[in-house]
């Protein structure tokens, strides 16, 4: 099972970002979003390309419903 998950835009390189959450980075392409994308955005990566971009409210109440669900600290995935 694949599963997107919000991270913040650390860099941006062309089309190319790094990403991270709770201190891990990952790779990821923007090449499929169509959305104007910044360094601090939020962005769901699934299977290494940003796939939708998303206000931080969001971004922070879908990975609070993560974490309750993953029995994950409130801080940690």
């Amino acid at each position: 099972m694949c599963l997107g998950v919000p991270m913040r835009v650390v860099s941006i390189d062309g089309t190319d970002i790094v990403a991270e959450i709770d201190g891990v980075k990952r790779e990821g392409s923007l090449m499929i979003l169509d959305d104007e994308v910044q360094v601090g955005d939020f962005v769901i990566v699934h299977a290494g390309f940003a796939i939708s971009k998303l206000d931080e409210e969001d971004a922070q109440e879908s990975l609070r419903l993560l974490r309750e669900a993953l029995g994950a600290e409130d801080d940690e995935l």
